[in-house]
């Protein structure tokens, strides 16, 4: 090692050591300025005075801070605010660990880091551990109770590697609802087993059982039955069909050289105001590339109801609402997290991500509207006001 190294490393080591006795002192001079303020505020006639200090070693986010002295009351009453009893570790250590794992760190990665930072060893179980506490914030958050009415609910599954026997590609069924307001949250997240109209509709009973009782419109790909399962839940509700989905679809199954052509003509299906209009667009594209493309286009014949419902809704949110893309961004987030941990040993390992993604995703959104919504709100009460009638 060289010189320089070495004086850089004893630069570092001193620093370190002013703060963490500079963080010493303040924590004791807090200390003993709670204590003298719990003992003035005893109640008349009860007598209880400090006595002395015990020792304890505390673990945080600028190093471990030894020798802290705690103070005592001879009647065993006081206990700092600062940290629980037998705490080792500030919850702010415990938070920096969580939003560690949060960012797709994993748990022998987050050991590692903290170790840098305080000196101290934490083991993968250590932090597995501390994770864990986030398993019962799931549980509540999944029972929680929804709003009653909801513009829109897109649903959508991501997949990932979970071990049970073996490791296997699992869905994660996720829902988001849209308001009348423009606000979207994520109402549910269900992980397990392969993307089904069965398991999405058992997905839409939970919701519903947590008080979402009136939904306008279903947004969602084309996975087989599942219209036909959110209308079961939802009988009321129109059904959109993700056109970018369709889109990408058809594009496969055109050759090369006919794709910019065929493409070009047939974006002027869906981008028209009224659905005759659509009608009138398709039927030009089956009379220039039917005999090509016969199957392509009957196929768009076919779903052309569910893929335009979009167009029976004010103009100025119709961007939000012909789409999945809302819902795949948020998916997007969940596969950034999982980049550098792919493979989950348990379910819960994978819940505890997709919770963490989703409760910043919600807190990020909570108070953000999407633009259009107000010149569209007229409308968007008129369609609710024709579907439930209030």
């Amino acid at each position: 090692m060289s010189h320089s190294n070495i004086f850089s490393s004893d630069i570092s080591n001193q620093i370190q050591e002013m703060i963490q006795l500079f963080l010493k002192e303040k924590l004791e001079f807090l200390l003993k300025q709670e204590i003298e303020s719990a003992l003035e505020n005893e109640p008349v006639g009860e007598s209880n005075s400090k006595n002395g200090y015990y020792k304890r070693t505390l673990d945080t986010i600028y190093g471990k801070v030894e020798d802290l002295a705690i103070p005592r009351d001879r009647k065993g009453q006081y206990q700092t605010a600062l940290f629980d009893p037998y705490q080792r570790r500030m919850v702010v250590v415990d938070d920096l660990i969580v939003q560690l794992y949060q960012h797709g760190v994993t748990p022998r990665k987050v050991g590692s880091i903290i170790h840098g930072l305080l000196g101290e060893a934490y083991s993968t179980g250590t932090v597995s551990n501390i994770t864990n506490k986030i398993v019962e914030d799931i549980e509540l958050w999944k029972k929680r109770p929804l709003r009653t009415r909801y513009l829109a609910v897109y649903l959508d599954a991501t997949f990932l590697n979970i071990r049970r026997d073996t490791y296997e590609n699992e869905a994660v069924y996720i829902a988001i609802g849209l308001t009348e307001d423009g606000y979207r949250e994520v109402l549910g997240f269900f992980v397990g087993g392969n993307e089904s109209a069965h398991g999405w509709k058992e997905v839409l009973f939970d919701i519903k059982s947590r008080g979402v009782e009136q939904v306008a419109l279903g947004i969602f790909d084309g996975l087989s039955g599942l219209d036909t399962a959110f209308q079961s839940v939802y009988p009321d509700a129109d059904v959109q069909r993700c056109v970018v989905h369709k889109v990408r679809y058809t594009a496969h199954r055109i050759r090369p050289k006919d794709r910019p052509d065929f493409l070009l003509d047939l974006k002027k299906v869906y981008t028209v105001d009224h659905f005759d209009e659509a009608v009138q667009e398709l039927s030009q594209l089956q009379s220039k590339w039917g005999n090509l493309y016969k199957r392509e286009i009957a196929s768009w014949e076919k779903e052309l109801p569910a893929l335009m419902t979009f167009l029976k809704y004010p103009k100025d949110i119709r961007k939000y609402l012909y789409t999945t893309n809302l819902i795949e961004r948020f998916n997007r987030e969940i596969k950034a997290r999982t980049k550098v941990s792919s493979n989950f040993s348990t379910v819960e390992a994978a819940e505890k991500i997709v919770y963490l993604v989703t409760t910043n995703y919600n807190q990020r959104f909570d108070s953000k509207t999407l633009s259009g919504f107000n010149l569209s709100s007229k409308g968007i009460a008129e369609i609710m006001r024709e579907k439930f009638g209030d």
